[in-house]
């Protein structure tokens, strides 16, 4: 199984990315770099993670990682990183707009 990022998740990685070089550029590379990992270690098993609670029917599920959700979803071939977005956010109101 392959791991491909959304343009969402690519437009919130250089968002965290931009956030942390605020107080330690080194660290925002190396967070970065392992938030990406994270996402691609999905591909070994990406049923591990429950999907999303109260929006089980929408087929996504999410990863915590530090201070930030991984929402992805799980395809026949590849998995889709749907967004990384910060705990703290009201991902509901984001995420599912329409719920």
């Amino acid at each position: 199984m392959i791991v491909i990022f959304s343009e969402e998740a690519k437009v919130d990685l250089e968002g965290i990315s931009t956030t942390i070089a605020e107080d330690s550029p080194a660290r925002a590379l190396s967070f970065v770099r392992e938030l990406r990992q994270r996402c691609e270690g999905l591909a070994n098993m990406p049923h591990r993670f429950q999907l999303v609670p109260t929006y089980e029917h929408t087929g996504v599920r999410r990863h915590v990682f530090g201070n930030y959700l991984i929402f992805y979803h799980v395809g026949a071939e590849a998995v889709e990183i749907l967004h990384i977005l910060h705990g703290a956010m009201d991902y509901a109101s984001h995420f599912f707009p329409e719920s």
